[in-house]
Formats: C-alpha cells, sequence, structure tokens
C-alpha cells in the first residue's frame, strides 16, 4: 500500500496556555494533510467539485498518544483503503525530532456526486495508486 506524508511545524496559535497543541488543531492537522495528499495525487477539491464529486467526512475516530509543542515539527502520515463505499483513511502523526506518535486517526469519507451518496467509484478512480 502506497502511503503519503508531509512535514507540519507548529505555529504559535496553535498552542494553549499551557503550551501545548490544543486538541482540536489536529484535527486541522490531519485535514491539511487529506487536502495536500488530493493535490499529490492529481485532483483538488475544487477539480472534484466542478466534477460533480464531493468527499464528505463521515466519521473520525482520533487517538490522542502525546503532545506537540510551539516550535516543533512533526511528520503526518496517511494510508487509505477502500471498503464499499466508504474510504477510510488510516493517518498519523510523529513528532519528528524524537519520533513519539502523537497522534492515531481513522477518518472515513463518503462521496456525494451530484449531491446524491455514490459508491465512490470516481474518487476510487482518482485514488487507485493509493488503494490497499
Amino acid at each position: 500500500m502506497k502511503s503519503y506524508e508531509q512535514i507540519i511545524k507548529v505555529r504559535d496559535y496553535e498552542v494553549d496556555s499551557q503550551g501545548i497543541v490544543n486538541n482540536a488543531n489536529y484535527l486541522h492537522y490531519l485535514e491539511i494533510t487529506r487536502h495536500d495528499f488530493c493535490e499529490h495525487a492529481g485532483t483538488t477539491f475544487r477539480a472534484m467539485q466542478e466534477q460533480g464529486l464531493d468527499p464528505v467526512v463521515r466519521k473520525i475516530e482520533i487517538e490522542y498518544l502525546s503532545s506537540l509543542t510551539l516550535g516543533e515539527t512533526m511528520i503526518s502520515r496517511l494510508s487509505m483503503e477502500r471498503k464499499g463505499a466508504r474510504f477510510v483513511f488510516t493517518q498519523d502523526i510523529y513528532n519528528a525530532t524524537n519520533s513519539s506518535h502523537v497522534v492515531h486517526a481513522l477518518v472515513t469519507i463518503v462521496c456525494l456526486e451530484n449531491g446524491r451518496l455514490s459508491r465512490g467509484d470516481l474518487l476510487a478512480e482518482a485514488f487507485r495508486e493509493y488503494l490497499a
């Protein structure tokens, strides 16, 4: 299974009063990674929408394992698989300095085609190189 990864740096506005990344920001990191992955794979959300294709998040399961702090750098990785009409992204964030596992998430996506729930065949075609 082919995976994708990118480097993201923690910015000052993403930390709370304790100096650690606020939990909600990890959802942003996961989404940034999915959006950048789409571009890397040869499409964008805008291009998909112009085709009448709208991948939408159905469910996110997230496990917080350790924390990141201001100025630290993370490695955000994803892989994906198809389960019927659902696409499941396995996403992990690691601290780039000490390799500690920061977040593990399963993000389930469903696909709307022209406003109607579909099996996602167009999405599967776009990401065939990455599907398990």
